[in-house]
């Protein structure tokens, strides 16, 4: 603290815990004690080759499945990429994002224009959106859809999403009020919930047949009418990292 000037612990309770710089200065110690081993590896003979660090922010809103598909052209370059990926709101990475403790973010939506950070959003893909459910949810709703979804339990991200405020759009345009019984920042979390069967779920159609697979639901209906958006968000305009260029010229998930 006396070195930086600033404060990295503040107490709470009995219990020291990192201030926002301390976690900012502990990513950096963290990523000084991994170059350190690299090296020792290299010397010894270990490593034959550096990997290349890419550090990714994933919204916790994003769907996992997504995230993967959008970082896979990073993971097919001819050296070896090391991938270090960090979730949170996208307030928060943008801040991480700020500090350079992130190359990318990968998210539903730019950052807001009356953000203080200025940084660019790179249009990755887009998909219009597939309705899932558990088995006996989806045989019960699926006929006359999608006026079937009036009155049908549904869990919904949190309104500070893109996918929240699409959805709402095409419910008030289609005359249709779903009853909504919880509302998830997690998108893993949420596709949990349906996989209970506890209500009906949005996700995005080009992931459609991997979630059914993996939480075992089914399909209710389709629309082409709400999509959802994926972005590449850097400080740079012209992408100087390689694995970052090779996720933003990938424009399809």
């Amino acid at each position: 603290e006396h070195a930086l000037g600033e404060k990295l612990f503040a107490r709470a309770g009995r219990k020291l815990v990192l201030t926002e710089k301390g976690q900012t200065v502990f990513r950096y110690a963290d990523q000084i004690f991994s170059l350190g081993q690299e090296l020792t590896d290299l010397l010894k003979g270990r490593l034959a080759e550096r990997p290349t660090r890419l550090v990714v922010g994933v919204t916790q809103v994003l769907p996992k499945l997504v995230a993967y598909r959008l970082l896979e052209p990073a993971l097919l370059l001819a050296g070896p990429v090391r991938i270090i990926c960090r979730e949170g709101t996208l307030e928060r990475l943008l801040g991480e994002l700020e500090a350079h403790a992130l190359d990318v973010i990968l998210a539903d939506a730019p950052a807001s224009p009356s953000s203080k950070i200025h940084a660019y959003a790179h249009m990755l893909g887009e998909s219009g959106i597939s309705f899932l459910a558990a088995r006996s949810l989806a045989d019960q709703h699926r006929r006359k859809f999608p006026r079937s979804l009036d009155g049908a339990p549904f869990l919904l991200p949190t309104e500070d999403t893109s996918l929240r405020r699409s959805l709402e759009h095409w419910f008030n345009a289609e005359k249709i009020r779903p009853m909504v019984v919880g509302e998830f920042e997690d998108s893993a979390l949420l596709k949990a919930f349906g996989q209970g069967g506890r209500g009906i779920f949005a996700m995005p159609s080009v992931i459609e047949t991997e979630v059914m697979c993996q939480y075992d639901v089914h399909v209710v209906g389709r629309t082409e009418a709400v999509k959802e958006q994926f972005y590449a968000i850097s400080l740079e305009q012209k992408h100087q990292h390689p694995a970052v260029t090779a996720i933003a010229e990938k424009k399809t998930p």
